[in-house]
């Protein structure tokens, strides 16, 4: 049946449900004080970045994980060390075939021939195109000579036509000198890439921002460095190359949260709605799914590298490089998220401003968390940026709120998905008189 309906002109806005029988008086979720929030779940809430992870106030879980990863990194390098690859050491690699050979025949018929042992022999790759690595100190020629042979004699590797042939046995040489060049050459193209990235933060971003992206290249360093000590890969120069891509690629992740957080703490100061800590967790949350999604796709063709470089070719140069993409990809992906922005909370957490502001956000939000923080995000601030309203209808509303012990309507968090209204089309907004 056809009726009109009028709404009371309140602040708090009311909607009226029209059915054949009765009009029924609705009170749309998130303009009642007493209206419980919709709940998103999890994947909503990641997708939407609403806060899903608390990153920031778990930073101290964070910083021990973090320790523990960087303390286990020295001791690694202090003890292990590194496997350097020829390129640095110098030595002799001759490389041949697999065909039917194992790795402790290759080492016997070494051994049988020069009256020693190899340093390593290894297999690299898989199938038809699997060939075997051996690899030892500096060797003259005629040494060279007498272990093709005596390889020869013993397996028969075949080249490309299928043919049995000496050919099919390649070695090279690397002297101690040159391995002592290329060694000074790629520490001064790390240093060289590490002075110009600080200075390119020192001026993109305020002091602190700064301490903390640096602070992060240098985690991401040592974890990359321990992680090939523990593991025992080997250091060539296709590893440093690698090394400065994936810090490169550390540093963009690190700059994309900076950059959101620089947007959520503009001005922080001249609101109480949130803390510093709590505007650089949102960003973290904005941001995540970003930096998720742009490792995924960093990872595949990483992947893609390494399974032509070990199983189908055989390229120890393209494993090397794959090797460690991958595992600084890894350790980028975790210390932009957990390690760089917790440090810069910390680090802003100590100057008096922060403080300050901290202080205002916890008195402006009271004695009871829960409600305090709704009451302080939907209480309107006073034109010079206290928390005293300019307005005596505002100063009066505030203390009606305070003696109901109830929040105050509060207004959506940034990125939430907005709340449609419960009466549907037939809702009219407060005052208005439905025409029909």
């Amino acid at each position: 049946m056809a009726s009109n309906a009028k709404t009371t002109g309140t602040q708090d806005t009311t909607a009226v449900e029209i059915t054949s029988d009765t009009a029924k008086v609705v009170r749309p979720t998130g303009l009642d004080s007493g209206a419980v929030q919709p709940r998103h779940s999890f994947l909503s809430r990641l997708y939407t970045g609403t806060g899903a992870f608390e990153v920031i106030g778990r930073r101290k879980l964070w910083y021990g994980i973090s320790g523990l990863i960087v303390a286990i990194a020295i001791v690694s390098i202090l003890v292990r060390g590194f496997t350097f690859g020829i390129d640095f050491e110098g030595g002799t690699t001759v490389s041949m075939p697999r065909g039917d050979a194992t790795v402790s025949q290759v080492s016997e018929v070494f051994r049988q021939a020069l009256g020693h042992d190899p340093e390593s022999v290894v297999t690299v790759g898989s199938g038809s195109s699997a060939t075997v690595q051996i690899r030892s100190e500096a060797l003259p020629n005629d040494k060279t000579d007498k272990l093709r042979n005596a390889l020869f004699d013993r397996f028969q590797p075949k080249g490309p036509d299928g043919q049995a042939s000496k050919k099919a046995i390649s070695d090279s040489a690397v002297s101690s000198t040159w391995g002592g060049q290329i060694t000074k050459k790629a520490l001064i193209a790390l240093v060289v890439f590490l002075v110009l990235v600080s200075l390119y933060i020192t001026v993109r971003y305020e002091r602190y921002m700064a301490i903390s992206a640096l602070t992060t290249m240098v985690f991401d360093l040592t974890v990359t460095a321990g992680v090939y000590s523990l593991v025992g890969f080997e250091v060539t120069p296709a590893t440093v190359i690698g090394l400065l891509t994936i810090l490169g690629f550390s540093l963009y992740d690190t700059v994309i949260v900076f950059d959101k957080v620089e947007e959520n703490t503009h001005g922080f100061q001249h609101t109480a709605r949130r803390t510093f800590a709590e505007e650089a967790n949102l960003a973290i949350n904005q941001t995540f799914m970003r930096s998720i999604n742009t490792s995924l796709i960093s990872v595949l063709p990483v992947l893609a590298l390494m399974v032509v470089a070990v199983w189908l070719l055989g390229v120890g140069t393209l494993k090397d490089l794959a090797l460690v993409q991958l595992v600084g990809i890894i350790v980028g992906t975790y210390s932009s998220i957990f390690f760089a922005t917790p440090l810069l909370v910390t680090l802003r957490e100590r100057t008096e401003l922060v403080r300050t502001h901290n202080r205002r956000v916890a008195r402006r939000r009271g004695p009871d968390p829960d409600k305090g923080q709704a009451r302080a995000e939907s209480v309107p601030e006073g034109p010079d940026g206290t928390d005293e309203p300019a307005d005596p209808a505002q100063t009066a509303s505030r203390a009606s709120v305070a003696a109901k012990g109830e929040p105050a309507p509060s207004k959506p968090a940034p990125g939430a998905r907005p709340v449609r209204h419960p009466a549907g089309r037939h809702a009219r907004p407060s005052g208005k008189r439905d025409k029909r």
